[in-house]
């Protein structure tokens, strides 16, 4: 789910950290869900007034997710939680102490392939960012194998990846893919704000 508030101005702001005060709205993470909220008027109803929802609103909610598994993995490098590298990260698969692999989108399937043949049991595997883009978290040129410990960060980047991919082209609400964790397009989750289900 993407939980979204009104900021200044009456603007539809995403709150991915549903973190921001006042009264949430509440869409799943499927790219249908997003563009139908966006243009039939869904928010406006939700909101219970006029309100300003970006035209651009899926590409801020793409590059704001990439921001924030970036983060994430750089946060996890720093505690020692993930790391880096095809032999330094298969000894962590094939130890057991994956909580979640995360794999250059442009790397060799083949070897992306033979890095996962290491695993002991099940383990998500994500591939949402370039091997540029992971090296830059990682200080490096290019890094294709990535895994992150078992914990609070592990499942925080795996909630990000998996909206990600919610909100890629060709995904939609019904695609078990990226929505087996959501059953309805708006949902009313109780937080200490006391947030509102918004209707569609």
């Amino acid at each position: 789910m993407i939980r979204f508030v009104i900021g200044p101005g009456r603007a539809v702001v995403p709150d991915l950290a549903e973190r921001l005060p006042g009264r949430g709205m509440w869409l799943s993470a499927a790219r249908d869900v997003v563009e139908t909220a966006r243009v039939r008027g869904a928010f406006a109803k939700a909101a219970r007034g006029p309100v300003t929802v970006p035209p651009d609103l899926l590409e801020m909610l793409q590059a704001a997710l990439v921001r924030r598994i970036s983060e994430g993995l750089g946060l996890a490098r720093r505690a020692g939680q993930a790391v880096a590298g095809f032999e330094k990260a298969r000894e962590w698969l094939r130890d057991g102490r994956a909580g979640l692999v995360v794999q250059a989108a442009d790397g060799s399937t083949e070897e992306r392939g033979r890095f996962l043949s290491s695993a002991r049991g099940t383990v998500a595997v994500w591939a949402p960012l370039s091997a540029a883009a992971l090296g830059t978290v990682f200080g490096r040129d290019r890094v294709v194998h990535v895994v992150v410990a078992p914990g609070a960060l592990a499942e925080r980047i795996g909630l990000d990846c998996t909206r990600l991919a919610g909100l890629a082209p060709g995904q939609a609400a019904n695609d078990k893919a990226s929505h087996d964790w959501a059953s309805h397009d708006w949902a009313s989750h109780d937080r200490a704000s006391n947030d509102k289900a918004a209707g569609a």
